[in-house]
């Protein structure tokens, strides 16, 4: 009988899945290597939407982020959300989360108070005094930011003084103004007072101090890169020589078929108007000819190297575990939140698109003598289903709640599959952008709310997914089917009713 297992989650943020370099030579990361070596690869794994916090939150309660209710950027995760940190703490684990979180809103209102805001974010004496249970994690030392945006603060401020920089407010943008455009792809930072130097090191003290405890546990490792703005520190922002990389572009015509927000975004000062969006653009509408192709270059360059810089502390985690004799009982598992958009359909960012690019992600597990070694499986996965399955390796309950699947038998290699399509939301307001997407192993659908438009992909014969079949008359017996599995499998992500018990 297998040992409770400890638990690593390590994540990254906006990672495109083509972006580690056992897959993609352009690109050097040799500790994700290390777990493709060492684990297992699924190439069909997916997000449940292509946006932090929504997905961030179905990590932790196994819920869909229309089911958990922080269903896009500006909600929050409610406290009363049941979390699987809730349910491993329970089962005597400790849980712990070091990084980015993204569960609650950037804007502090009466109605729905939330800590990752102002005031609360720079406030470093709150952040030193507090110690409260956060969504399931008894410990947890955060950060907002993403490279020198102006959200610096709290647990990662703190630390950064400890380190005797205690003019760590240069090298972040000044509260006004958002952040500073004038620093492009290389930041000013040294590499020692980087968040992933501070992810790594407090990650491992946390595995030293769980090691000489005994206790299991559950420890997430959440990087914020490589999510833009496009800045790393040197020499890493130099690694990448921008004219010896593949950079992707439209395919021209591919949009015509698309929905009208498709081709908008290949003008020149797209107009989005219509959509009544306020507070958040469309995501992702930035065409390529707002760039200048050596420019288009440079951020791929520098994306990069913000992924191979990641790479090097996830190596000392991974090397802390080794040494500490943890390796060989912790499930490690690394993902990303979302994709990403570098030059794909003429796109940069994220947003209202469901192209394999943002909906798919990087997932790796490793776990020595338990999980084939250097596998590659084709088997569905969604992010959705990583609470449910941590709690089967540990043998413990499932809460009915939970509407991921159990991906248990799946990992360890004795099931071939354990779920035969996938579903991602997103939703900005319904006066916007809000489709749902269904998955299976060749086709894609996706539908909008209240819109006779939508979007029908062959994955197999299209990987590119150059060619919408929606209009189609070929395809319409096909675009029947799959409305009807995708209706099929919204029902079917209703919580199980409790069983009748029957009298005899």
């Amino acid at each position: 009988m297998m040992t409770r297992p400890n638990l690593l989650l390590i994540t990254s943020d906006q990672q495109h899945w083509n972006t580690i370099g056992a897959f993609n030579r352009e690109i050097h990361t040799p500790n994700l290597d290390r777990l493709v070596k060492e684990g297992t690869t699924y190439t069909r794994a997916y997000c449940p939407n292509p946006t932090c916090t929504p997905t961030r939150a179905s990590i932790i309660t196994g819920c869909y982020p229309s089911q958990h209710g922080a269903w896009t950027l500006g909600t929050k995760l409610q406290e009363d959300r049941h979390t699987v940190g809730e349910d491993l703490m329970a089962a005597g684990y400790r849980t712990a989360l070091i990084g980015k979180a993204h569960f609650q809103q950037l804007q502090n209102t009466e109605e729905f108070p939330s800590l990752e805001s102002y005031p609360y974010l720079q406030d470093l004496e709150f952040w030193k005094d507090f110690h409260d249970v956060f969504y399931g994690f008894e410990h947890v030392e955060l950060a907002r930011n993403h490279t020198n945006e102006y959200l610096v603060g709290q647990h990662y401020a703190l630390w950064m003084e400890e380190q005797g920089c205690s003019d760590w407010r240069e090298y972040f943008s000044p509260p006004v103004g958002r952040m500073d455009i004038s620093i492009r792809h290389s930041w000013p930072i040294p590499e020692k007072y980087h968040y992933n130097t501070w992810i790594a090191e407090r990650t491992n003290a946390l595995l030293e101090e769980y090691h000489r405890a005994g206790d299991p546990f559950f420890l997430w490792a959440s990087f914020p890169d490589p999510h833009p703005p496009y800045l790393v520190p040197e020499p890493w922002d130099r690694m990448y020589d921008p004219d010896n990389l593949t950079i992707p572009q439209a395919v021209p015509g591919e949009h015509l078929a698309n929905p009208p927000h498709f081709r908008m975004t290949q003008e020149r000062n797209p107009d989005f108007s219509a959509w009544k969006e306020t507070g958040f653009p469309i995501h992702g509408y930035h065409s390529h000819l707002l760039d200048s192709e050596q420019e288009r270059k440079q951020l791929v360059a520098t994306y990069y190297g913000m992924i191979s810089m990641m790479d090097k502390y996830i190596g000392r985690i991974l090397d802390k575990l080794d040494e500490l004799g943890l390796a060989e009982n912790t499930i490690v598992v690394f993902t990303t939140d979302h994709g990403h958009f570098f030059g794909q359909h003429g796109l940069q960012a994220k947003g209202g698109f469901h192209y394999e690019d943002l909906i798919k992600v990087p997932l790796i597990v490793r776990y020595p003598g338990h999980v084939p070694a250097g596998v590659q499986s084709a088997a569905m996965q969604s992010l959705v289903d990583l609470a449910p399955t941590f709690l089967s390796f540990i043998g413990a309950p499932i809460p009915r709640t939970m509407t991921g699947v159990d991906q248990r038998g799946v990992w360890l290699g004795e099931r071939q599959q354990a779920r035969d399509h996938i579903l991602c939301e997103f939703r900005h307001e319904p006066t916007t952008i809000h489709q749902k997407t269904y998955v299976d192993e060749r086709y894609k659908i996706t539908v909008y709310y209240n819109q006779t438009y939508g979007e029908l992909f062959d994955l197999q014969e299209d990987p590119g997914e150059i060619r919408n079949l929606w209009d189609d008359p070929n395809a319409r017996d096909l675009k029947s089917m799959l409305l009807l599995k995708y209706i099929w499998a919204e029902l079917g992500k209703e919580p199980m009713p409790m069983p009748r018990v029957g009298g005899a």
